[in-house]
């Protein structure tokens, strides 16, 4: 294997030899949102008109366990090597900065995508699925993993121990994740608060994601992929250059 490979391969294997609590663990807390949330609001919460709000919020749980766990797993990775000082070993080698981003990004998206079809088998006892348009499904699971796995090496480059990255995640990620439309839609909010989820990216990720199984949603998928495309460069862009320059981890 060449030199991302590798490191892609360690970065895969860092996880998987801990599934029990990388994989299984975030799959057992969407069930039981999905128990919980669904049994008491069922009969309490209209979305669409055709669906539903159970099969509503199967892509939601889908996609926040996705997110959540791509962020989790670059911005984890990175501040444990640099607490533990294994850092220096990757820092002796020829890795361009490239390397690294595909290698911890790429493995993000892998945990964040097995996250997200244990979450959607388990749910099936649950809710019928529909995949109106499969691609889009696709499209935004993977983007939505790329962008989260990106925020989190930045998370993880920036931050020097576990309270600060916890603090990012806590703060930033987990807000934005549960009000982006996950348990709701965004049309039964007032208009206020519906301009403010329109500020919210997270909000398009979700969107886009269910509009890929009902063929519905509350803007537009192309809006939605244009916002979350342009979000990930800019950030992909953050975190090639803080790669580039080293920053916190060749001073």
């Amino acid at each position: 294997m060449t030199g991302w490979q590798m490191l892609f391969y360690k970065e895969v294997l860092r996880f998987w030899k801990v599934s029990f609590q990388t994989i299984a663990a975030p799959v057992l807390t969407a069930a039981l949102y999905l128990l919980i949330f669904g049994h008491v609001m069922q009969d309490h919460v209209k979305v669409y008109d055709r669906i539903d709000y159970a099969s509503f919020l199967v892509p939601g749980l889908v996609m926040m366990s996705v997110l959540q766990n791509a962020f989790a797993n670059s911005s984890s990775s990175l501040v444990q090597s640099k607490i533990m000082g294994n850092v220096v070993f990757l820092l002796l080698t020829p890795l361009s900065h490239w390397a690294w981003f595909v290698a911890y990004v790429g493995s993000s998206v892998v945990r964040g995508l097995a996250v997200g079809v244990g979450v959607f088998l388990v749910t099936l006892g649950f809710a019928t699925p529909e995949f109106a348009a499969p691609l889009w499904i696709v499209v935004f699971a993977v983007l939505g993993a790329a962008l989260l796995g990106t925020l989190g090496l930045i998370a993880g480059l920036w931050a020097d121990k576990f309270d600060q990255m916890a603090a990012f995640q806590n703060f930033v990620i987990m807000p934005m994740t549960f009000l982006s439309g996950v348990f709701y839609s965004i049309h039964s909010l007032p208009a206020f608060w519906q301009q403010v989820s329109h500020l919210n990216p997270f909000f398009y990720m979700i969107d886009g994601f269910r509009y890929g199984f009902f063929g519905q949603s509350d803007a537009s998928p192309w809006l939605s992929l244009g916002i979350v495309s342009v979000a990930w460069l800019l950030v992909s862009a953050v975190a090639l250059h803080l790669l580039r320059t080293g920053y916190k981890i060749r001073n």
